[in-house]
């Protein structure tokens, strides 16, 4: 069995065609034909069925292109950290994040981090919350930006970094405006405009008004913060959202409050592989960030 025969057979059943599959891979369909053949006949099954012009995977087939994928993935990874321990500095790390840490805190750690290492290149991924997670597990990252960190995860180690507040953002001619702090329940009859379910911070959001014997009226769900932020800039409703929204600006026609009694919070952080070592590049990247930030807090402090 060769690893040529192994991308061959991932290209195919991606594509669930020989041709498309062979333009993709740059070479004739009869080798990937031959290819996909031998490694049949080694295997003493049938890979794929032939449907018209299309090919699909059999039942053994689909069994084997998933363990394909994990092998093909840990080889490409060690491939990569040997390149990288022969030179860190050329490496490429991937990291994923959600929307609510795009705006500030991941330009802010790239921006900072190029200056001492200009030659790391980095792949960028934005991505859910559930996504993120599963995709640190699934070897399609190696680090990701998450607030809340998750606890108690399978195969997934987590470095907190801070702890942000969550504030309450009404119309700017809300009745509660003009105060600078305000109890979470003296926003129980408003409308609520929040982030849509699978995101994590409706469920901060809804879990938050819960505790204080409420369940929010949401009537309107953006997917991110200027989308929220302009939804309440209209008077459409009020929202809940980190400070980490904020550090540009609190948006016009709009109030931020702070939220107390009890006060609400979120801590964020980075997620990482507990079950296989991180590539030198990205070693130097985690311990940079958790370097920053115990800086950060030292002079918070």
């Amino acid at each position: 069995m060769e690893l040529r025969q192994l991308r061959y057979f991932v290209a195919v059943a991606e594509r669930e065609h020989i041709s498309i599959a062979a333009e993709k891979l740059q070479v004739a369909q009869s080798a990937v034909s031959r290819q996909i053949a031998n490694l049949e006949d080694e295997l003493g099954v049938k890979l794929f069925e032939r449907i018209g012009r299309n090919v699909k995977l059999t039942p053994i087939g689909k069994v084997f292109y998933e363990h394909t994928l994990e092998s093909l993935k840990a080889i490409d990874f060690a491939q990569k950290q040997i390149e990288e321990y022969l030179n860190p500095e050329e490496g490429t790390i991937k990291i994923g994040f959600p929307t609510s840490l795009a705006s500030f805190l991941l330009p802010t750690i790239i921006s900072a981090f190029k200056k001492e290492h200009p030659t790391v290149s980095f792949q960028l991924r934005q991505g859910s919350y559930r996504y993120l997670i599963q995709a640190v597990k699934d070897r399609e990252l190696n680090l990701a930006f998450l607030g809340p960190v998750p606890a108690n995860e399978e195969s997934i180690d987590t470095k907190i970094l801070f702890t942000e507040n969550i504030a309450a953002l009404v119309p700017e001619n809300h009745r509660l405006a003009n105060k600078k702090e305000i109890q979470l329940a003296d926003l129980h009859k408003d409308p609520f405009v929040v982030f849509p379910r699978d995101y994590i911070l409706h469920q901060v959001a809804v879990e938050a008004c819960k505790s204080v014997g409420f369940s929010p009226h949401i009537t309107t769900m953006g997917e991110d913060l200027d989308a929220l932020k302009g939804l309440v800039a209209a008077g459409i409703g009020v929202s809940l959202l980190p400070e980490s929204a904020f550090y540009d600006a609190t948006p016009r026609r709009t109030a931020k409050l702070t939220l107390t009694n009890p006060p609400f919070t979120r801590n964020v952080g980075v997620i990482y592989p507990r079950n296989r070592d991180l590539a030198p590049s990205e070693k130097i990247f985690l311990d940079f960030v958790c370097q920053l930030f115990s800086r950060l807090s030292q002079f918070k402090l």
